[in-house]
């Protein structure tokens, strides 16, 4: 059979590129080794009682002229999806010993609360918060294609950009010479990248950092809603999606891709599929190693050596007879570390095993939204986020089953041991349901290559100007993913939205 556009995976990106071109009327067939849609957004039940969402997700860009909201206005459907904002007084609530912040949509408060903790220092963090908001300007007023005239043109942006284009953020905080502490709030959201600051690029966290200051947003409906949407549009627009399809080889002809061969993994029955491009939202350096490298350009090729990003070790909880919101939660996050130096953290979590002193992230589902669908009256949802080791975890699923599931079992109770000495003393009284998901989770579950979060690592070198994107070198095959756009929720939508301007010339994400 053949379509317009055959895509491989039904990830976010995936699957906003195809709502996109089904909405324009084009021909959309989409292949899904999984047996549900979403990638890292998808949402899975336990029972009848209980639906959590892959990972730890929370949105920016969702403000009226912004990525998700242009998005979701091409497909009208941005009355329909809707989302609901964090508490723009602390949508990220910091916690360490001895110090507490909450981050505040409003840079000046957030100014003001980091002056009130560490006064020595209050001309230092002003111009470090000016830095930090002037540089995410500039890059996303950045166009997808620099030209001289625009630098020229735009000196002060300019000189942003090019001064820090290989920082990262640690190295930004000791050019300010923020005290420690100060670092530490300010980069406790080192969940959101799965990367220490000593490694984050500084561009990738002043985007998210501000982008979430504008305003930091979970669906209303939760985000099995959002995923359910996009896939109805594509249904209702003449399109096809086929579940359990593994991907066994690229059909190619010469330079062009033409199809793929794909194993049906309920019957066994292999089938081909052609399209007139065939959109990869399989994992780029995955897809190049069943085509063969030799067939890229040497500019594609030097592209697609980036490392993936660390991967993670996730908890879904639920509570029955407890209010979460009588013990300090809300619509906000809590991030807590138990170290001041969160590269000392990252290290001894991650390259040691050695989680005596966690550092991690608590987000409560239940609480962000009013659309209680995801768990019954009475209960709660809380969930738990921190980086962990795949190989380690994949070395002692082969080798040792009984230690794979007792170091899992380990960082859970690392965990519950300091919610319940700070925040929540009863709380393995109330736990009625407990899952844990590690690194070898999400690669067979999610198809995440080495269990990572975000696809390539977020570190300077792979968030360069050199960074992949959509152009592959062959004919009629585009990549679609997090490792050739952006990462996250926002940013696949993004990454999606962008390929379908470049093949459609129907230029709308940027829109104001």
């Amino acid at each position: 059979m053949k379509t317009d556009y055959l895509i491989l995976g039904s990830g976010l990106a995936g699957l906003s590129f195809g709502a996109l071109m089904a909405k324009a009327g084009k021909k959309v067939t989409i292949l899904e080794a999984h047996d549900c849609p979403g990638g890292y957004g998808h949402t899975f039940a336990e029972g009848t009682s209980y639906k959590f969402n892959a990972q730890f997700h929370y949105v920016w860009n969702c403000g009226e002229g912004r990525v998700v909201h242009n998005f979701l206005k091409k497909l009208n459907l941005h009355q329909e999806v809707t989302f609901e904002r964090y508490d723009p007084n602390g949508y990220d609530h910091m916690r360490m010993p001895g110090y507490a912040l909450d981050i505040p949509g409003d840079l000046k408060l957030l100014t003001q609360r980091l002056q009130g903790l560490f006064p020595c220092h209050a001309e230092a963090i002003a111009k470090f918060i000016a830095e930090v908001e002037h540089t995410a300007d500039a890059l996303d007023k950045l166009p997808s294609s620099l030209s001289p005239g625009y630098l020229l043109s735009n000196p002060g942006d300019s000189y942003h950009l090019f001064k820090y284009r290989h920082a990262t953020l640690q190295q930004v905080f000791d050019q300010f010479q923020l005290p420690l502490a100060a670092q530490t709030l300010l980069a406790l959201q080192w969940p959101d990248f799965m990367l220490p600051p000593r490694d984050l690029s500084f561009f990738g966290w002043a985007v998210l950092f501000i982008g979430y200051c504008r305003g930091a947003y979970y669906p209303t409906k939760h985000f099995e809603h959002v995923i359910n949407s996009l896939v109805k549009t594509i249904l209702d627009n003449g399109g096809e999606i086929f579940y359990q399809q593994k991907i066994n080889q690229f059909i190619r002809n010469g330079k062009t891709i033409c199809g793929v061969a794909a194993e049906d993994l309920n019957s066994g029955k292999s089938s081909e599929y052609f399209g007139q491009d065939v959109i990869c939202n399989i994992d780029p350096k995955k897809a190049a190693e069943m085509i063969g490298f030799e067939h890229f350009s040497s500019s594609v090729q030097r592209k697609l050596l980036y490392d993936y990003s660390p991967s993670n070790f996730m908890a879904y909880c639920v509570v029955k007879d407890l209010d979460l919101r009588d013990y300090g939660f809300g619509r906000w996050n809590l991030f807590h570390s138990e170290q001041q130096d969160l590269n000392q953290a990252f290290d001894e979590m991650y390259l040691r095993g050695d989680y005596s002193k966690p550092s991690f992230v608590i987000t409560t589902p239940s609480l962000l939204t009013d659309d209680h669908s995801d768990c019954p009256e009475g209960h709660q949802i809380i969930e738990f986020l921190t980086v962990a080791n795949y190989d380690r975890f994949h070395d002692l699923k082969i080798s040792d089953a009984a230690q794979y599931r007792n170091k899992k079992k380990e960082i859970f109770n690392a965990i519950i041991a300091v919610v319940e000495r700070d925040y929540i003393p009863e709380f393995s009284r109330h736990l009625v349901f407990k899952m844990t998901g590690s690194p070898t989770t999400n690669q067979r579950f999610c198809g995440s290559p080495a269990g990572n979060s975000y696809g390539s690592n977020l570190t300077p070198k792979n968030l360069s100007r050199h960074r992949l994107d959509c152009r592959t070198s062959l004919e009629h095959f585009y990549f679609c993913n997090a490792s050739s756009g952006f990462p996250g929720f926002t940013g696949t939508i993004k990454t999606g939205s962008m390929l379908y301007e470049h093949l459609s010339a129907d230029l709308f994400i940027n829109s104001n």
